[in-house]
């Protein structure tokens, strides 16, 4: 075997189709944030995000930025320091609420008319409002279109059997000349269940192949001690662009 070889090399896993049936039901989310078992969010933010952050608002101010299921994710208040507005879906109130309180962020609740039991809380200065409430329920609600989409921790939480359904929804909300920024992670999943769920380069291509230009501006070695845990022996995190045929 070629030493210099890393495991940015490795081939896709053949078996992509493992976790396709695997299902978690919101009622398990809520229960991560109930026992704090939420290693997914990141205290200090998304680093690829970071590093290409001028590529994905090239130089616009005002922007509109939707995060499908946000969590607590400490970029939100990035994007609304810097003037943009915010808006955020997400199934844990006890999410949304830690976000504001750890932000140090005044905020506001109202119940969402169009559905039952579902919330909005809002920030004080307005520009941030996230949805509690089921993602697939949202597009009952008034909440417009958006220039730019944060997808980091939502495509490949969303269980595999829905991504269709959740990417429909996703492509809805966008304005003309938006730009959709993507995080995906790939490694065995025969040795991993999932959530994170595996997806592929081709799962992403079939996606959003007919409605997107698609460009993969980095791939990074992303694994951790704590992902040994899994089972794993590598994850790779790749970084797509989407922008409007």
């Amino acid at each position: 075997m070629d030493g210099t070889r890393t495991v940015l090399d490795i081939k896709e896993y053949p078996d992509s189709e493992v976790q396709k049936n695997r299902v978690l039901t919101l009622e398990e989310w809520q229960e991560k944030w109930v026992t704090g078992k939420t290693v997914f969010h990141q205290e200090q933010g998304h680093q690829l995000l970071k590093k290409h952050l001028d590529a994905f608002l090239k130089g616009e101010s005002g922007l509109k930025v939707f995060f499908p299921l946000c969590g607590k994710a400490v970029e939100m208040k990035w994007f609304a320091d810097r003037g943009h507005s915010v808006v955020g879906v997400e199934i844990s109130e006890l999410g949304i609420r830690e976000f504001f309180t750890e932000q140090n962020l005044s905020y506001s609740e109202e119940p969402i008319i169009e559905i039952p039991g579902a919330k909005v809380f809002k920030s004080s200065s307005g520009n941030i409002s996230l949805y509690c409430c089921n993602i697939f329920d949202l597009p009952r609600t008034n909440i417009g279109k958006f220039d730019r989409i944060w997808d980091r921790g939502a495509l490949v939480a969303v269980n595999p059997g829905d991504r269709k359904r959740y990417v429909d929804i996703m492509l809805s909300l966008t304005r003309k000349g938006f730009h959709y920024l993507l995080a995906v992670l790939s490694y065995d999943p025969t040795k991993h269940a999932g959530p994170p769920f595996f997806v592929s380069d081709a799962e992403v291509k079939r996606l959003f192949d007919s409605v997107c230009n698609i460009r993969c501006l980095e791939k990074v070695d992303a694994l951790e001690e704590r992902h040994k845990s899994w089972g794993i022996d590598y994850l790779v995190e790749t970084l797509y662009l989407f922008t409007e045929k």
